[in-house]
């Protein structure tokens, strides 16, 4: 496995007399690598070394920071294979995942690049009012300040990119803390990161990561020196996130099970095939994976069959091999509580009609029917290879059916009416609609983010970076 820095990047440099921990490889158990384990007052030391350099970050001319930008990418690109293989080290998921997150990282930074120009402001008419007669207002965005990013483990590095690149972009430091058990490829981003920073003219502390517990974490959101936090992972860690920080601002992308609705005149086929693509990758660890697949009463029978017919095309197995589709969750405690949810639908009256086992450590791709919604594999969030099948009469019913969730991150409709789909984007209580494809369809520049339990804010470079500036009026009487 590639190495990793064997310290924590905090203030200007690398603390390597810090704890270390075991990280596993979810497929076996082995430990693939020791890393870092921050403190509180690790956290501490992070947290004044950003405030220290707000300043020089704030004044980074545009071109310094797209610079940057520019540079993480390229070195990212030319480490590709070797990220790859920590990603696989590290989270279990299968490569050709990884190889995605990892494409879709380095978009991140470049796209974030070129949001550098245009972060600007506009001028405003004071004159509308007899009370601004004569005098000249324009407004600008300013960085909001030291910024806490807090990612989770199913896609790391990507996650980690969301929170940093926008960062730099808008000029505020950051301090990065990722999962537990998936800290490698960050502790590597960071590297690679200070570095560009520092050919720039910008201090390496714009920059910090620190692992460690809940306790750390707690220490980082709740900092006065703190302006915002980002964090992406579970509904009940995100809502004490956002009770602990207030009055700072949060952004917080909170999950979901997002629902795919598969109307009467749906290409059943691609539907099909959105199910397999959509439920199953990254392990089913993804936000917007499938989990509710509503299909309309009509078609119901001729869904179900395609489904059984290709299910079997989802191979378990190790992650490293190409052929791998499925591998297993990110721990043996994961895996235990998905297959408790599994057992509950059951004995509530819902029928496993694929799957439900555990094949070596993975848990099988797996299809339920009829699942009651008050149960969890249906009302909450499963994270896992699993998808849920349920009929409704028409289209007015799914739409119902779709909305009746704490959650509302992406949802999608497999329908050939354009009538259809426009109603469905009108309805449904989400953050992002998808027509004909997979509601886990995400393109990095796109504004992304939920409602609800699915939380607050929008990511995406444009609208990160919005969201971490704030507006400063200037308004000016000519002498």
């Amino acid at each position: 496995m590639p190495p990793v820095p064997e310290g924590l990047p905090v203030g200007s440099g690398w603390r390597t007399d810090v704890a270390r921990a075991p990280v596993v490889f979810p497929f076996d158990g082995s430990t693939v690598a020791e890393a870092p384990v921050g403190t509180v007052e690790l956290a501490r030391e992070a947290l004044a070394a950003g405030a220290a350099v707000r300043r020089a970050a704030a004044t980074l001319t545009s071109a310094a920071r797209r610079a940057i930008l520019l540079d993480v990418e390229r070195e990212l690109a030319a480490r590709t294979d070797e990220f790859v293989e920590l990603l696989i080290a590290e989270t279990g998921k299968t490569r050709a995942d990884c190889r995605v997150e990892f494409s879709r990282t380095l978009f991140t930074w470049t796209a974030t690049a070129e949001e550098v120009a245009h972060l600007h402001g506009e001028t405003v008419p004071l004159d509308l009012q007899a009370s601004g007669e004569g005098m000249v207002g324009y407004w600008t965005r300013r960085p909001i300040g030291l910024v806490v990013g807090i990612a989770g483990f199913n896609a790391p590095v990507l996650l980690a990119s969301h929170k940093i690149a926008p960062s730099i972009a808008a000029g505020c430091p950051v301090i990065c803390k990722p999962a537990p058990t998936t800290p490698l490829a960050t502790l590597r981003l960071a590297d690679v990161v200070r570095r560009a920073a520092e050919a720039h003219g910008a201090p390496p502390a714009i920059v910090q990561v620190v692992t460690g517990d809940a306790e750390v974490g707690k220490v980082l959101v709740t900092a006065p020196e703190v302006a915002a936090v980002s964090f992406t992972g579970s509904a009940a860690v995100g809502h004490r996130i956002a009770r602990d920080a207030a009055p700072r601002k949060t952004l917080l992308e909170l999950g979901s099970n997002a629902a795919l609705i598969v109307d009467t005149d749906a290409d059943l086929d691609r539907a099909v095939d959105a199910v397999l693509r959509g439920g199953f990758y990254f392990n089913g660890q993804a936000c917007i994976a499938v989990q509710r697949v509503i299909v309309c009463e009509p078609v119901r029978d001729e869904f179900l069959g395609g489904l059984s017919a290709r299910i079997g095309e989802l191979t378990t197995g190790d992650p490293r091999d190409d052929g791998t589709r499925v591998a297993p969750l990110i721990d043996e405690a994961s895996t235990r509580r998905v297959l408790e949810w599994i057992e509950a639908a059951e004995r509530a009256g819902a029928k496993v009609v694929h799957g439900g086992r555990v094949a070596g450590r993975s848990v099988e791709p797996t299809v339920l029917l009829d699942v009651p919604e008050d149960q969890q594999a249906w009302c909450e969030e499963i994270f896992a290879p699993v998808v849920a099948v349920n009929s409704v009469p028409d289209l007015a019913t799914a739409l119902e059916t779709a909305n009746r969730s704490r959650y509302g991150l992406q949802a999608s409709v497999f329908t050939r009416s354009l009538a259809t789909a426009f109603r469905a984007i009108d309805e449904l209580e989400v953050g992002g609609v998808i027509v004909n494809e997979v509601p886990g369809f995400r393109s990095d520049v796109m504004p992304y983010g939920g409602v609800k339990d699915s939380g607050i804010g929008r990511e995406g470079p444009r609208f990160a970076i919005e969201e971490l500036t704030v507006t400063r009026m200037a308004v000016i009487r000519p002498a």
